[in-house]
């Protein structure tokens, strides 16, 4: 049974559901923040579909392990991150990454255990956000599960926890090649709307947008048929069914990063399919230029913390 848990990173993915799990137990839930980092959240506060929420804050488990911890940090933030989880981490706890890419779960496994980790993915959240004031159109849905056994008492734990949260999930038959498929989302409609500064709406409609993103896609594709995931053309149309409901007026996340001058997942994006293309011998031009266009553009940019 899962009793606490324990959350690090408050983006829009980590905001949307550290509400979900504050309204359900207040006292249930732990953000992991430094003292600094408490102390500015408490200032500036968040409110979530406009309701403020306080989150208890802790720099260290109090002596408690948590029973679940959720990752939901950048990229360049996970070194950090895995520092600061270290005293929340038991014998028993179980940690999930919500972050994008398909590299987390290896990296927090190396530091504490790959017996703890459940892959997880989230589809579909969509989020506006001005400063700490957050509305999301869409929670989406978070698909989670272990490698081999996706009906292990531990994600029926999980998914219960879930269930009671109001926190919509699934678990799938075959939960790497779920990784691969948001994976290939992200290499196009985040890179995509990163360099077009595009909201989802261009992408509805454009012929040349769509263009761009499905020939981003479709070098994922590859790599997966080297990689035995075996995606598929029927895969990017399954992206199109989920982009077509979503808000036109909300922005990706790395459009976000990009507008506010912040660093931005790219190396997690194009770099790992550059670097998948170097191992397996297939060409990948466009992420390439993707890649070298965002790292351009952040250059130029005046990052914030």
């Amino acid at each position: 049974m899962i009793r606490n848990v324990a959350l690090i990173g408050l983006g829009a993915l980590g905001c949307a559901y550290a509400g979900k799990l504050h309204d359900r137990d207040p006292a249930a839930l732990r953000v992991i923040a430094s003292e600094e980092r408490a102390r500015r959240y408490r200032e500036q506060g968040f409110w979530i579909n406009g309701k403020a929420y306080d989150f208890q804050y802790a720099a260290h488990s109090g002596g408690v392990a948590a029973d679940l911890i959720l990752v939901v940090v950048k990229t360049h933030q996970l070194s950090q991150a895995i520092e600061d989880m270290r005293s929340f981490v038991g014998p028993d706890t179980v940690i999930m990454s919500l972050m994008n890419g398909i590299t987390s779960e290896e990296l927090l496994g190396e530091a504490f255990g790959m017996e703890k980790m459940l892959y997880a993915v989230s589809y579909g959240l969509t989020a506006n956000r001005d400063g700490n004031h957050i509305r999301f159109p869409s929670y989406g849905t978070i698909t989670f599960g272990e490698k081999n056994d996706n009906l292990s008492p531990r994600v029926q734990g999980v998914k219960a926890l879930f269930d009671s949260s109001n926190i919509p999930s699934n678990i799938p038959d075959n939960i790497l090649r779920s990784l691969w498929w948001k994976f290939m989302v992200n290499v196009g409609i985040n890179q995509c709307s990163a360099v077009t500064r595009g909201r989802f709406g261009l992408f509805q409609t454009d012929k040349d947008a769509q263009g761009l993103m499905e020939s981003a896609m479709r070098e994922v594709i590859a790599l997966s048929e080297k990689a035995g995931i075996h995606l598929t053309e029927a895969d990017i149309g399954k992206w199109y069914d989920i982009l077509l409901t979503l808000d036109p007026a909300s922005r990706t996340s790395m459009l976000e990063d990009i507008e506010s001058g912040r660093p931005t997942e790219v190396e997690s994006f194009g770099g790992a399919v550059c670097q998948l293309g170097e191992r397996y011998g297939v060409a990948t031009p466009v992420n390439e230029a993707l890649l070298r266009q965002i790292r351009v553009i952040e250059k130029n940019s005046n990052f914030v913390s």
